[in-house]
């Protein structure tokens, strides 16, 4: 890259839903675009100077198809000018944020854009969990009106267990609560703000969530602690006939020990979004009629895909007018740009 009397943003991927947004920060910053290409490219174009005089990364969930994930390796080939990627997901798994915090490499992600379309997603995968929706949806299509369906589960009065009561968990929390569910939840501490339980739900502990919850749905980033965090010993401690959500991450489930304990019908269902090894999924949950599946989509409506480049972008505008992001990742929160 040359140089330039403007900051010089890099786009990694493509803007679907506010290109005119995009568009209108070349009014103040040199804008690029990366839209082909794999890692190794990426990384000889970082090594021999390709990027030299980059302010900013702005890039998508896809992007990683691109450069593979911002790890070790890619971020001590980034341009030293290099202060700010904004990330478009709530999930940042893709970037090692610790790393790029040593570096002085400020991220941002999208927190809230999210909540309603994914709190959404969850509700659909429960409600299909509870009536092992898969067998009469698929019976019907091949002909055979409800198939071998046997009788489902009420909402109410049972007991919904919360992992991680963020922004996203909050906002599937007020939306089960129209259906009946008695609410408890456990985060890594309690929260001390009304507007972050807006349900009242009680906090336990992790141990105590597992063993009284009728239903269980995971809202938790992944990380190295939450990496694995539902395994064998943890699905034996649950309640028999247990129903299982996650829309956060599939790491954090161990898939072969699910597939074990819907064998067993320790879980009556589950109702999945996410998966381990993404975009494969277990062939004993494709197999297994008592899994509501769906491929990564808690965010795929045009409403909040929009709403989620506009976050990004106005992160890449402050950075541009101010200097700074506006939803900095907490491992960014105290870096020394």
């Amino acid at each position: 890259m040359t140089d330039s009397p403007k900051p010089i943003v890099l786009l990694l991927g493509e803007v679907l839903h506010a290109k005119k947004e995009w568009d209108g920060l070349a009014e103040i910053a040199e804008l690029r675009q990366l839209n082909d290409g794999n890692r190794e490219q990426f990384l000889r174009d970082c090594d021999s100077g390709v990027y030299h005089g980059l302010l900013a990364i702005s890039r998508t969930y896809d992007s990683v198809e691109l450069t593979g994930r911002f790890d070790q390796e890619l971020i001590d080939l980034l341009p030293q000018t290099l202060k700010f990627i904004s990330h478009n997901g709530a999930g940042y798994d893709q970037i090692d944020a610790e790393a790029c915090a040593s570096r002085g490499i400020s991220v941002s992600n999208t927190p809230g854009a999210v909540d309603a379309s994914t709190a959404n997603t969850a509700i659909y995968l429960l409600l299909g969990a509870l009536r092992r929706a898969h067998i009469p949806a698929t019976a019907l299509r091949q002909g055979r009106w409800r198939g071998s369906m046997g009788l489902g589960h009420d909402p109410d009065g049972k007991m919904l267990g919360i992992l991680g009561m963020g922004g996203i968990g909050s906002a599937f929390a007020l939306r089960a609560a129209t259906f009946g569910f008695a609410m408890q939840y456990h985060n890594r501490n309690p929260i001390v703000h009304p507007s972050g339980n807006p349900t009242n739900a009680r906090y336990v502990g992790f141990e105590e969530l597992l063993r009284t919850s009728d239903v269980i749905s995971i809202h938790l980033p992944l990380n190295d602690t939450t990496k694995g965090m539902i395994g064998r010993k943890e699905f034996e401690k649950m309640k028999d006939g247990v129903v299982i959500v996650n829309t956060a991450r599939g790491k954090i489930i161990d898939e072969e020990a699910l597939v074990e304990a819907l064998e067993q019908d320790r879980v009556f269902a589950a109702g999945l979004d996410v998966y381990e090894k993404e975009p494969d999924v277990h062939p004993g949950l494709i197999e297994s009629d008592k899994v509501v599946l769906m491929p990564h989509v808690g965010t795929a409506t045009v409403e909040t895909q929009r709403k989620m480049e506009i976050l990004v972008i106005d992160n890449v505008r402050n950075v541009l007018q101010h200097g700074s992001l506006l939803t900095p990742v907490v491992e960014s929160r105290n870096c020394k740009l």
